[in-house]
This record gives C-alpha cells, sequence and structure tokens, in this order.
C-alpha cells in the first residue's frame, strides 16, 4: 500500500464524511452516558435497575437465578469478542489480498484506486478492533462482578452484604458500560462501510446509524416499559 500521497488521493467532502462519522460516535456515547435529566437513556436506567438487582440478591435464597443470569451475560460479551474478531480477521485478510480487493471494487463498479479503498477498509478495521477490546474487557469486569456477588455474606444483617452488593453493582455497570461501546462501534463500523461507496454514501450511512443508536437509547418502546418503575 502507498501512502505517500494519501493526503491527496480525498477531496474535502471526504474529510467532511469523515469527520462527521467521528464526531456522531463521539457525540451519541457521551449523550447515551450523560443523558439531559429531561430525556434519560436505556443504558442510564439499566443502571438504575442494575442497583436494584444488587440489593434484591442480598435477601434472595438460593441465589441460583442471579448465578445463571451474570453467566448469561458473560457469554453474550464472549459471543460478541468472538465475533469481531472472526469479522476482524476476515478484513485483514481481505485488505492482504490486492486481488480480492480489486475485484471487490470491479463487482461494486468502483472507480477509485486500491488505496483508496483499503484506507477505507482500514477505518472499519479499526471500529471492530475497539470493540474487540471493550467485549473482552466488558467480559472481564462481568466475572469480577461474579466474585464480588460470590463474596455478598448470606446474612442480611451482616454490615458488609449491602456494601458488597453495592460494589458488585458498580462493577455491573462498568461491565455493562464498556459491551454498550462495544456495541456502538459495531454499529458505527458497519456505516463506516458506506465510504466504499463514497462520501455522500458515508454521510448517508452516518446518518442512519445515528437514528438507530439515539431511537433505541431515547425513543425506544422498551425504554417506556422501564420508565414505569412503580404501579
Amino acid at each position: 500500500m502507498n501512502f505517500t500521497d494519501f493526503k491527496f488521493s480525498f477531496d474535502i467532502f471526504n474529510y467532511i464524511a469523515l469527520a462527521g462519522l467521528l464526531l456522531s460516535w463521539l457525540i451519541t456515547s457521551y449523550l447515551i452516558e450523560h443523558p439531559p435529566s429531561s430525556r434519560i437513556s436505556v443504558s442510564e436506567l439499566m443502571s438504575e435497575y442494575r442497583r436494584e438487582w444488587m440489593r434484591e440478591f442480598v435477601t434472595r435464597q438460593p441465589r441460583i437465578f442471579d448465578a445463571t443470569v451474570i453467566d448469561s451475560l458473560r457469554q453474550a460479551t464472549a459471543f460478541f469478542a468472538s465475533a469481531s474478531m472472526l469479522a476482524l480477521g476476515g478484513g485483514l485478510a481481505v485488505l492482504g489480498n490486492s486481488d480480492q480487493m480489486m475485484g471487490l471494487a470491479q463487482d461494486f463498479e468502483l472507480t477509485t484506486r486500491l488505496a483508496e479503498i483499503e484506507i477505507k477498509m482500514i477505518l472499519v478495521l479499526l471500529f471492530l478492533a475497539n470493540a474487540f477490546l471493550k467485549f473482552v474487557w466488558a467480559s472481564r469486569l462481568f466475572g469480577y462482578c461474579a466474585i464480588l456477588m460470590a463474596a455478598v455474606p448470606n446474612d442480611q444483617k451482616d454490615p458488609l452484604a449491602f456494601h458488597r452488593a453495592e460494589q458488585a453493582a458498580e462493577i455491573n455497570i462498568t461491565a455493562a458500560r464498556s459491551f454498550n461501546r462495544g456495541l456502538r462501534s459495531v454499529y458505527y463500523a458497519l456505516g463506516a462501510l458506506g465510504w466504499i461507496f463514497g462520501p455522500e454514501a458515508l454521510i448517508a450511512s452516518t446518518v442512519i446509524t445515528n437514528i438507530i443508536v439515539l431511537r433505541r437509547e431515547f425513543a425506544s418502546e422498551s425504554r417506556t416499559v422501564m420508565l414505569k418503575r412503580t404501579l
């Protein structure tokens, strides 16, 4: 791959589209994790439910259900980590085969140069790599949470019981935050694929990705259900 003329290979429209994608990724993440008080996100709602879960966990006997839930969360993060790694490996394999890249360009009747397509694919792979790292870290944090849950005393009158439960809840929330960041990286990796077809397609795919992500966090039916915290 020849990057010597990279800075001259894209026009200003491409740079604007790329900046729009990256800013959208950062801004949506910030809004979701720091929502306005008038419009709380699903992620923040779930954080409160996770705290309630751990408070109930102290008094629940037996605790088989809680162990099953935390195990399913770990399995989900492991699945997405494996899927991200496979996608990353497949992308690197295609990136390393110039004939396949040229065949891809011909199949879609693209007139861009090989180096430009490779740059665009690298952007997708960077999002996937970030997703993989977030999923792996989330899996590890859920493991930490499981250990803290095991350390919660069975006697709810024990002064450490609710303290340990609170610690487990905060680790659980941190794990979920990392998992959600990984999911958003996957969403924007799919959106970044639009760049292969040009800056206009990238802008369109970025807008669609923003709508999907923000709707699920701020305007979904599941959010409406979660808001009904009392009878």
